[in-house]
């Protein structure tokens, strides 16, 4: 996609992100964007990828979602009976049956320009955003909330009222990460680029983000913005040093996150909903 990458850098560097004008667009800056927007939604291009053991961002690919929304007029548009306003339809989800992906009816919303791959379950309401990308045979449960450029691996499960940050700006910026075969309980939030390692489990109502400590007891070190692989976590209190102060009687606490062996067994409610789901 060496073509594609050269385009959109062409158009970012003639239009000046600071002062893209949707009035100046011509015809083939729009035919550019919509050929980009396909190379998104069929997987082909992606906002982030893992290179040398680390997420790095495709800067390029979040310049094109920019001139996406910089570069087209705000129209509109009709959602089954729901008038809205917004300068891109929502993806054409014609295609889903033939490779075994469900959308259920009442407020599933895939907007143009995001990935959902094969052999997926999206639960209404829930809303993936631009630029993310849904691996194949990962449930997206009810209210939940995928963010532009979020990557979703494979057989994830996202547990039901789930939040996954979205990370466009700046465009260096990696995004959320949620590696293959994670299970996140409901109410779970990754924000920020935390990146969930592959096949983790995390309990019920979480906060994962680079500004709470992981303490990892598997090998004993404090991570930040991270879970490792194949780790149990879940959300306890540890003491904060503003409990000195007069006003908080008995003491004051901060959220962590403790990380575990997926031998332990401190989860077992979310064990019996991974048991429900299989």
């Amino acid at each position: 996609m060496s073509g594609l990458e050269s385009a959109i850098n062409g158009l970012w560097t003639r239009y000046d992100a600071d002062r893209i004008d949707a009035s100046t667009a011509t015809e083939s800056d729009l035919e550019t964007l919509d050929t980009f927007l396909d190379a998104l939604e069929s997987g082909e291009v992606r906002a982030a990828e893992a290179r040398n053991g680390s997420w790095e961002a495709n800067e390029w690919v979040k310049r094109g979602i920019l001139l996406t929304f910089g570069l087209r007029q705000t129209t509109a548009r009709e959602y089954g009976d729901v008038a809205y306003n917004d300068v891109l339809p929502l993806a054409d989800t014609a295609s889903y049956g033939d490779r075994v992906t469900r959308n259920t009816p009442d407020g599933t919303v895939v907007r143009r320009g995001a990935h959902v791959g094969s052999d997926c379950i999206l639960m209404s309401p829930s809303f993936v955003n631009i630029g993310a990308h849904v691996g194949d045979g990962t449930l997206v449960d009810s209210c939940d909330t995928v963010g532009s450029c979020a990557q979703i691996g494979a057989d994830v499960k996202l547990g039901a009222n789930t939040l996954i940050g979205g990370v466009l700006e700046p465009v260096e910026d990696a995004p959320v990460v949620i590696e293959d075969g994670v299970s996140l309980g409901a109410g779970c939030r990754v924000t920020s680029g935390f990146v969930v390692g592959e096949d983790s489990v995390v309990g019920e109502n979480t906060l994962l983000t680079p500004r709470i400590p992981v303490y990892d007891l598997v090998d004993e070190e404090v991570r930040y913005g991270r879970l490792p692989p194949e780790r149990r976590a879940f959300t306890r209190f540890v003491e904060s040093s503003i409990g000195d102060h007069d006003l908080f009687d008995g003491g004051a606490y901060k959220p962590a996150v403790v990380a575990t062996t997926l031998e332990d067994r401190t989860l077992e409610a979310t064990e019996r909903e991974g048991v429900l789901r299989s």
